[in-house]
Formats: structure tokens, sequence, C-alpha cells
């Protein structure tokens, strides 16, 4: 193993001790679970507003553009099936 393969080992173990130290009392569990909720809460209301803004503006939302990217790669795997199958004859 090399010096990168043992600096990440070490910072593996510090880091899940550093957790576990963390994670113990349950207290401080329970707090730390709250606010990432939170967080992610915080997050979704942010988007959803966002999502908003840009229909307000009549721009088109990161989730069209998503479905979108889906259905462009479905027509390029189709595209290489049937040049596959036009190359066969």
């Amino acid at each position: 193993m090399g010096i990168r393969d043992d600096l990440k080992k070490q910072a593996l173990e510090v880091s899940s001790k550093a957790v576990e130290k963390l994670m113990a009392d349950e207290s401080r569990a329970m707090a730390i679970a709250n606010a990432i909720g939170k967080v992610q809460r915080g997050k979704q209301a942010l988007d959803r507003g966002q999502e908003e803004l840009l229909k307000a503006f009549h721009f088109a939302p990161r989730s069209e553009f998503k479905a979108v990217g889906k259905q462009l790669s479905g027509l390029k795997r189709r595209l290489r099936e049937l040049e596959e199958k036009l190359d066969g004859l």
C-alpha cells in the first residue's frame, strides 16, 4: 500500500472514532439528527421556491431539464440500436 492508501485508512479510522464519540450521547445524537432534518427541509423549501420563481419568469425549471435529459438519453440509446440493425443489413 502506498502513502495515499495509508492516509485514507487513517483518516477513515479517525473520522469513524469521532462520529462514534459524537453519537455516544443519545441527546446529542438526537440534536444532530434534528439539525440535519431541518437542513433537509430547508433545502426542499429552497428548491420549491426556486422552481416557482423559474416558472414565474417562464424559465424551464431544473426538473424539466432532467426529464428532457432522460428522454434524450433514451433516444440516443434507441438510435444506436437502430444503427446497429442497419449495419447488420
